[in-house]
């Protein structure tokens, strides 16, 4: 007698037989992990056991993002100054987009990505904000009239270079407006975030961050669309802006907030702490701290889980991917080897530092 299988029940007795990857909304999610000093880690978020790598060529990974539909995760590559565009069913670049020199943060809306690149980049890390060499780079850059950082706009369906918004010097985070008409960026270098209309590339305005610290880097908006939060590195603060981009609070966080995200709700904004190595979780109602869990060393950016349960925060000075439990804040597990991790996505799409759904 021939026994008849369902299609279904076909596909998972053959992928346990075979080996096979399930997609990620069979498996229960993947989290994409870039290294600058490797590839593309991937993660099972039912095990949270490395499921894999993603070879780019070599070419320093940092910003990372994934299209809706789950099918294309686009990685900027800095060492070849594009945009590695990789077909996640097969997990092989089907796409280099040339971008600029030094291709860093990447966010990802429907067919676009924004890429912020800077032609002016010397690499390497940026000088001690107030020091001598600070002070001479300053004034190097007005001598030489070097060129600002600027935001790329990709299309993801032709594979080319759309468009580019001028930002300021050493752009680092984007996010966009509650509207979804405009692009807020922060300058590291100006010491200011700008907000940009995107169908013009026209500076809509700047909002100074001078007095709260040195260094803005992370931005996102609330997921009411009634806020925005950015934080300042060399400064140990979170500007709570308003939804006209008015500064109406300053709160002072651990040392060198980074990466920052909002759980679904709103109701908490998270906060990755690079030397203070931890995550710091603030109440949006007060924005008093309610926790700080210990993660690794230099955290960059995180991303929750897509079912909001976990937290993984990609620890790049300590070589890790560090597991959070959201419910307790505690770590339920280490992920080590990794090669200087710098950003973290999923699939399905998350809130993260990177990312929202």
């Amino acid at each position: 007698m021939k026994l008849k299988l369902s299609p279904g029940i076909r596909l998972t007795i053959a992928a346990l037989g075979l080996g096979l990857v399930l997609p990620a909304s069979a498996a229960g999610g993947i989290a994409y992990v870039s290294n600058q000093k490797g590839n593309i880690t991937l993660i099972d978020l039912t095990s949270f056991e490395p499921a894999g790598e993603i070879d780019i060529g070599g070419a320093s990974p940092r910003g990372i993002g994934v299209t809706a539909d789950g099918k294309l995760l686009v990685v900027a590559a800095r060492d070849k100054g594009d945009l590695a565009v990789i077909d996640l069913q097969t997990r092989k670049v089907i796409k280099r987009i040339p971008i600029g020199k030094n291709p860093e943060f990447v966010r990802v809306r429907g067919d676009q990505a924004f890429v912020s690149f800077e032609p002016a980049s010397e690499g390497g890390p940026p000088p001690k904000p107030g020091s001598k060499e600070e002070i001479e780079l300053r004034k190097k850059r007005v001598e030489d009239k070097e060129e600002p950082a600027r935001i790329a706009i990709v299309d993801l369906k032709t594979g080319k270079k759309t468009a580019e918004i001028v930002g300021g010097m050493e752009t680092e985070g984007i996010e966009f407006s509650s509207d979804g008409k405009k692009i807020i960026v922060t300058n590291e270098a100006d010491e200011n975030l700008s907000v940009h209309d995107i169908a013009t590339g026209k500076l809509v305005k700047k909002i100074g961050t001078r007095p709260y610290g040195h260094r803005p880097r992370g931005v996102k908006v609330a997921p009411d669309g009634k806020a925005y939060v950015a934080t300042i590195e060399h400064g140990n603060k979170l500007v709570v802006l308003d939804v006209d981009f008015n500064v109406i609070k300053a709160v002072a966080t651990g040392e060198t907030p980074y990466g920052v995200a909002f759980n679904r709700s709103g109701t908490r904004v998270y906060v990755a702490l690079a030397k203070g190595k931890s995550l710091q979780v603030f109440d949006t109602a007060n924005y008093q701290t309610v926790a700080e869990w210990p993660t690794g060393d230099r955290c960059w950016h995180f991303t929750f889980t897509p079912d909001d349960k976990h937290i993984l925060a990609a620890c790049g000075r300590s070589n890790e991917v560090v597991i959070l439990e959201v419910a307790s804040g505690k770590i339920v597990k280490r992920i080590p080897d990794m090669k200087q991790p710098w950003g973290v996505v999923t699939t399905p799409k998350a809130f993260g530092s990177l990312d929202t759904p």
